[in-house]
């Protein structure tokens, strides 16, 4: 039985990173028909709505099965119920590329993005298809050091969004309203987009270590400071043949 209860817990976090790509692949997607104007590429996004809808359902209707049935424990309860709340990120984060398609679709055959914008907007583009990388690593490995790192691109996508804001409140903004309504909007998604991503870095970090990212950091830097001490006094033990105290 354990051999089965241990497979399950496999298939779930495996599912997981199905999902995450398949989120990655839909964001992806309506950047593309945001940067050139296809609309065939924006319906393939919307299209994939059901695809993540369906692991969506399964993996929540697992992770309930493995609750009840199952009753675990420790690290197995925390991955559990961790990727509950990791389930509805991911599918947020597919609703988010989704709302980016649909402005590509609206606009087109015009440019959804003003082009004095395009190149923040690329570049918020490249943070957070690489945050989607970042996840399907971090949904495989639980690697707590490597689902911190999403706060750090979260922090330079959110930068970017303040400067959308920046520019589409000048006097000088050259272009309608309703650009700027545009510009705000597509802003927001990506930056709600890469919140999801540290929600789910934030999750793998207490499933992983069983503390909170902040709590998990200071513990870190303890660690940091009693091996430099250790050493410190290795070398006073090889420099002087006694111990320091």
């Amino acid at each position: 039985m354990r051999t089965v209860y241990q497979e399950q817990m496999r298939t779930f976090a495996h599912e997981l990173a199905v999902m995450a790509d398949k989120v990655r692949q839909m964001m992806s997607q309506a950047c593309d028909a945001l940067f050139n104007q296809d609309i065939d590429v924006a319906e393939q996004v919307l299209s994939s709505v059901a695809a993540v809808e369906e692991l969506r359902q399964s993996n929540e209707t697992r992770s309930f099965e493995l609750l009840a049935l199952e009753g675990p424990v420790a690290r197995d309860l925390r991955q559990v119920v961790s990727g509950t709340y990791i389930v509805e990120d991911l599918a947020r984060m597919a609703t988010l590329a989704v709302h980016v398609a649909r402005m590509a679709r609206r606009r087109h055959p015009e440019p959804a993005l003003p082009e004095i914008t395009q190149p923040y907007f690329r570049e918020m583009a490249r943070l957070v298809d690489g945050i989607g990388g970042k996840l399907h690593d971090v949904l495989v490995t639980y690697d707590p050091e490597k689902a911190m790192e999403l706060a750090l691109d979260d922090d330079a996508v959110d930068d970017l969004h303040e400067h959308m804001f920046h520019i589409t409140g000048k006097k000088e903004w050259p272009y309608p309203v309703s650009a700027a309504v545009d510009v705000t909007l597509l802003s927001r998604f990506f930056e709600r987009y890469s919140d999801h991503a540290v929600n789910i870095g934030t999750r793998v970090v207490y499933l992983a270590t069983g503390k909170r990212p902040e709590e998990y950091e200071l513990s870190r830097r303890s660690e940091e400071q009693q091996e430099t001490m250790r050493e410190q006094f290795d070398e006073i033990r090889r420099r002087y043949g006694a111990d320091p105290f």
